[in-house]
């Protein structure tokens, strides 16, 4: 056994003597599906062999050089992560990728080993993409992290055609004339992308589309994973020593539940693809792709090719045109449906760099990936359209009454959470600098903290907030801090308003407009207040 063991060229220091007979097992003669059937069995009803291979795949991994030090407090936490999730993994999916780590080169570093460990595994992807959209994060991080979503391609050209060729039949392929191409496109945690062409009877001409596709093995593992998930959550919550990362680990596990659930769901996604192309029907700069149904199923979402590149390599070395870029993105994703006069709006919940490009030739967004979205009834966006106007200037009373108003009918009838909010709001604008100016994000983060304090929010403001957060990512990674999204609201707003002579100002009424307008008269001596004493003045009316 020693001798199998020691030519194994992946192997370095000392193996645990629990797991040699299972190395070796994994290490013998065979085909890998043989190999793994070997391991399989071994691995079944014994969770002390499990829990040693879960605690040696977290040490093969170098967990010390896949977090930097500067989160150094989190290692031990993605330690006992990694040892927890695949000691519990069921017992094939845990006995194969067993055998791809013993069959890689000596020199695979650990961020090409973890890429390989969590390929099928759609929930841990989903994770990682959750995790590289943190705009807080240090930045190598973020970029390994994307490195690893941007490798993702455990689909197979083959599999996806098969199933395109399944689920369409041959009388549907041939009636429009669908050719496939040779290669998947792209891929995400759930789905693969294939071009294709076909003919159009409408037009009488061929088109360029591609189909979105279901994953084979994803309804399968998409259970277990999140499962796995919350077990997760709730082993870290009874640990010692990590309080610290509790609410954020159980907030990542409902917010990666939540992305899967709507990513599976193709028929909702073509859905509102239909609904946001009647969103975006007049505006000149946004362009979303065109759903085809005669070619769409369940588990296949068939859809016009859009042209573009991604909006964070845009224009490299033109800042202006860079800027410009940023201003159509806060158009596309929040002026539009803010400021919509339609009783309900869509809005795309997941605007990660990923899902949006730039068409160079046309000047127009494109928006991608329609799976997470989310609905803002025109009062929701009334309140939000306030909240963020009233921020902009440091209006106290007009924030705390706005947040009010965005809050359900029951925790407006609670003292206890209505002085709650004015706290929070109080020391907001006790402790903003006065040559700082406040916006949007600034309240999104003040809507975060007071929610975290027990405060409810309806779910899709919740969404909405997350949606602003990975936005002002992007924005920041095209242009800097060159593009402030509550100055481009406010500035859309103000421009509609005195084109159509003060009768077009939706979501606002004109009792909205005209608390607005005294808010605003009242500005100069609220920041000339913060400027002299540091804190803004005592100012609890809606002024």
């Amino acid at each position: 056994m020693s001798a199998i063991l020691n030519s194994a060229p992946f192997l370095s220091g000392s193996i645990p003597l629990q797991l040699q007979p299972l190395l070796a097992a994994g290490l013998g003669g065979g085909s890998a599906r043989v190999r793994t059937g070997r391991v399989q069995a071994m691995l079944a009803a014994n969770q002390p062999l499990r829990d040693a291979l879960g605690a040696w795949i977290a040490q093969l991994l170098s967990v010390d050089l896949l977090v930097p030090e500067v989160y150094s407090k989190w290692r031990p936490l993605v330690r006992d992560s990694i040892e927890f999730l695949f000691s519990r993994l069921s017992g094939q999916r845990l006995a194969a990728k067993l055998v791809e780590q013993i069959d890689l080169p000596v020199n695979t570093p650990p961020a090409s080993r973890l890429l390989l460990l969590i390929s099928r595994m759609p929930g841990i992807q989903k994770l990682g993409q959750v995790l590289a959209r943190h705009q807080r994060l240090e930045a190598s991080l973020r970029a390994a992290l994307s490195e690893l979503e941007n490798g993702m391609c455990d689909a197979n050209p083959r599999s996806i055609r098969a199933i395109i060729s399944k689920q369409l039949g041959t009388r549907r392929l041939e009636k429009y004339a669908v050719k496939l191409a040779p290669a998947i496109l792209a891929e995400a945690s759930g789905s693969a992308v294939m071009r294709f062409t076909w003919r159009n009877p409408d037009t009488k001409r061929r088109e360029r589309g591609v189909f979105k596709v279901l994953k084979p093995y994803v309804r399968e593992c998409f259970s277990e994973d999140l499962q796995l998930l919350q077990q997760l959550s709730e082993y870290l919550a009874h640990r010692r020593g990590y309080g610290f990362a509790t609410q954020h680990v159980a907030d990542m596990v409902s917010e990666v539940r939540l992305l899967l659930q709507h990513e599976l769901d193709f028929v909702r996604e073509q859905a509102t693809l239909q609904a946001a192309g009647r969103t975006y029907r007049i505006s000149l700069g946004i362009r979303v792709p065109r759903l085809i149904a005669k070619l769409s199923t369940a588990e296949i979402t068939a859809m016009s090719d859009e042209k573009g590149v991604k909006v964070t390599d845009v224009f490299p070395g033109r800042p202006y045109l860079r800027r410009r870029v940023a201003e159509q993105l806060v158009e596309a994703l929040v002026t539009v449906p803010l400021l919509s006069r339609d009783p309900q709006v869509v809005f795309h919940a997941d605007p990660h760099a990923g899902n949006l490009l730039y068409d160079e030739e046309a000047g127009k967004i494109v928006v991608l990936d329609w799976a997470l979205m989310e609905q803002l009834s025109r009062e929701l966006r009334r309140h939000l359209a306030l909240l963020v106007i009233m921020t902009v200037l440091r209006n106290p009373g007009g924030v705390s009454e706005a947040i009010r108003n965005l809050a359900p009918a029951s925790e407006r009838r609670d003292p206890d959470k209505i002085r709650l909010i004015q706290e929070r709001v109080d020391r907001f604008f006790k402790e903003l600098p006065y040559n700082r100016l406040a916006g949007s994000v600034d309240a999104m983060q003040l809507l975060d903290e007071i929610a975290l304090q027990g405060v409810r929010f309806p779910a899709s403001l919740a969404m909405f907030q997350k949606a602003l957060f990975t936005l002002d990512g992007v924005l920041h990674d095209i242009a800097g801090s060159e593009v402030s999204i509550s100055y481009l609201i406010v500035r859309d707003f103000v421009i509609r308003l005195l084109v159509s002579l003060g009768l077009d100002h939706p979501p606002l009424s004109i009792a909205d407009l005209m608390a607005v307008q005294r808010s605003g008269l009242l500005y100069p001596s609220r920041l000339g207040a913060s400027a002299l004493f540091g804190v803004r003045p005592n100012l609890q009316s809606n002024a």
